[in-house]
């Protein structure tokens, strides 16, 4: 993958932490930069860190899918981009209350395990895994802390419309695997 590929990439796996950031920037109301802070470190984390489980496991397979590799890349791709475009369209929580360690934790890991999965397409794709995990982990901590002060400032922004950018970006990245 190209540097413009993998920004695209970080970018598409970011909005899942913006988007529960921009909640959770809806909710606070005080603790604000403690909380965003601890927020954005998780996302950045979990995402960053989840590419690196999922590549490695990916080298296991590697050599029983090698030659079905662009295929198995488009795929990931495209069902991590419909299935963002589709959960845009599905009711959310009103209300996300807690910003505990087990919260963290458990948002750190929902929102990661699209990188899991596309670490597996690093692999597969014949990416070097350091640079993209750290580009995915420092895009992640920066929208996650965007989205917390967006979601204070601006109380009712449709999260749907980032949810569906992420989807097409995603969508287009399996096009170009298989292309």
């Amino acid at each position: 993958m190209s540097l413009i590929e993998i920004f695209l990439l970080a970018i598409a796996l970011g909005i899942d932490c913006c988007v529960v950031s921009f909640s959770q920037g809806l909710i606070f109301k005080s603790q604000r930069v403690k909380n965003s802070l601890f927020l954005a470190l998780t996302m950045g984390i979990f995402q960053g860190l989840m590419p690196c489980i999922g590549y490695t496991g990916a080298d296991v397979i590697h050599k029983y899918v090698a030659p079905f590799s662009d295929i198995i890349v488009f795929a990931i791709f495209l069902i991590l981009g419909i299935k963002f475009i589709a959960e845009a369209f599905q009711p959310k929580e009103d209300e996300i209350c807690c910003i505990g360690f087990k919260c963290l934790v458990g948002m750190g890991i929902a929102t990661s395990i699209d990188a899991l999965v596309a670490g597996g397409s690093l692999n597969f794709s014949r990416t070097p895994l350091v640079e993209p995990a750290m580009i995915i982990g420092a895009a992640s901590f920066i929208m996650s802390l965007a989205g917390f002060w967006s979601g204070n400032l601006i109380k009712n922004f449709p999260s749907k419309y980032l949810e569906i950018s992420g989807g097409i970006i995603l969508i287009l990245l399996a096009i170009k695997a298989i292309v």
